[in-house]
């Protein structure tokens, strides 16, 4: 059997996202979220829809919207990119589902939790060895939790997670294995497949299910996500070398004309730190 790639965005939504995703997720979510607790008995995935073809592949990005059934609302996401002010982005997209909870006029007392669950294909906090992180709001001498504790930033670094099958213990050890790995296996891990949910999303996974245009069209999005990295990689190492006696908006827009013709402009943006407009001008012709 050959699995296609959990981590780019189409077979992300379809095996976390989709209409027949609902048991799956709950039991993803448990086991990264609450320690493999059965915390989690229903939810309700929020528009349970696979993401549009897209002109040029420029979306890097894809998350999965749920409801819980306490109330609370989760926002799950896959990032393949180390894209610059990430961190930014995903606080807000938190505090932005939380406040848009609420329709002109309704109290407060109506506002729901957020959990924001962010997966990374690449290390966002080098000073922590683990590959699980969890952020709350605290104070600061006491160390003890805001009362109103509303917003939950749950992080997981996939290249800090090193198990291989054997090692596998954890309900969150199999499940980030199957997003680490799943699409350089030919079968499914006899330690994994005893877990229903694990084996249905081998089972979406699984390329035999798919038609010859969904293949294509997940092989260019793989190659599109490949062929970014690789360009960000080599502009950033293109700027290094031009010297740091540059100053950093010249160095930036060097950086950019050379993304110019293999990202998209809000990519490009995100690189380097130029408002899209600058990019724009960029691309246009005008400095």
């Amino acid at each position: 059997m050959i699995f296609i790639n959990p981590k780019t965005d189409y077979a992300f939504k379809k095996i976390f996202g989709s209409s027949e995703s609902k048991d799956i997720l709950i039991s993803f979510l448990n086991a990264l979220i609450y320690e493999g607790n059965s915390t989690i008995q229903d939810l309700e995935i929020i528009n349970p829809n696979l993401p549009p073809k897209v002109e040029g592949l420029k979306d890097s990005y894809l998350d999965v919207k749920a409801k819980l059934n306490n109330g609370t609302l989760v926002i799950i996401e896959m990032q393949v990119l180390n894209v610059q002010s990430f961190g930014k982005r995903v606080f807000y997209n938190a505090a932005k589902t939380y406040a848009f909870q609420l329709q002109a006029a309704q109290g407060y007392r109506l506002l729901k939790p957020v959990i924001a669950l962010t997966i990374t294909d690449f290390e966002m906090f080098p000073e922590s060895e683990d590959f699980s992180s969890r952020f709350v709001l605290k104070e600061v001498n006491k160390n003890f939790t805001y009362p109103e504790n509303d917003l939950d930033l749950v992080f997981v670094e996939l290249p800090k997670f090193t198990k291989e099958e054997d090692q596998l213990e954890t309900l969150a050890d199999k499940w980030i294995y199957f997003m680490k790995n799943a699409r350089s296996l030919t079968s499914v891990p006899e330690t994994m497949d005893s877990i229903p949910e694990i084996h249905q999303a081998f089972d979406i996974a699984n390329q035999a299910r798919l038609s010859r245009e969904e293949l294509e069209d997940l092989d260019r999005r793989e190659q599109f996500i490949y062929d970014q990295q690789g360009a960000i990689i080599k502009a950033v190492q293109e700027g290094i070398e031009q010297g740091i006696e540059q100053g950093m908006r010249e160095k930036a827009i060097a950086i950019a004309q050379q993304l110019l013709s293999r990202l998209d402009d809000q990519t490009i943006s995100q690189t380097t730190g130029l408002s899209v407009e600058d990019v724009r001008n960029l691309r246009s012709g005008d400095s």
